[in-house]
């Protein structure tokens, strides 16, 4: 996927994170924490089911990239801890305060960079819906929390997805 500013608006709380040359992150991807770097959803390694997938990324997310890192960067990138922004999703309805996590590829073997989908638990949330869809829409906005940086998206979901 290309660069996408996804932002719209609230606090960011931006912080610095390091990228290895050889990681390629687009603006606007889904990052997590791994180890020392900062690297997007697909990155990682399949957990062998999306529910796994998404615990273990809800787990090391780090925020909402704002600065892309080609293959050869070395220059940290600024990620977005908090704030609100506009994601992919698949065709759905939401209301506020509904738990999203990083959505999975078709194939179930990876993370999508730039698209996220209701979950169950907020163990496997990256934040909650910020404006109700009540009629099926492909995109919703949602209201992030690293968990790296801020702990997490916190309780059940109040429409009980």
């Amino acid at each position: 996927m290309s660069d996408k500013m996804r932002w719209r608006y609230g606090d960011t709380n931006p912080v610095v994170a390091a990228v290895d040359s050889t990681t390629v992150i687009e603006i606007g991807d889904l990052i997590y924490q791994a180890t020392d770097d900062a690297r997007p959803a697909s990155a990682q390694a399949d957990q062998g089911g999306e529910t796994a997938n998404q615990e273990l990324f809800a787990e090391n997310f780090l925020g909402v990239a704002m600065q892309r890192s080609r293959d050869g960067d070395t220059s940290p990138i600024r990620v977005a801890a908090t704030g609100v922004f506009d994601f992919d999703c698949p065709s759905g309805t939401f209301e506020l305060g509904d738990l999203v996590g990083a959505d999975e590829n078709a194939a179930g073997t990876a993370l999508l960079d730039q698209q996220v989908d209701a979950v169950g638990s907020s163990n496997r949330a990256i934040g909650r819906v910020a404006r109700r869809e009540s009629s099926a829409n492909t995109s919703v906005l949602v209201d992030v929390r690293s968990t790296v940086m801020t702990g997490g998206v916190e309780g059940g979901s109040p429409s009980g997805v």
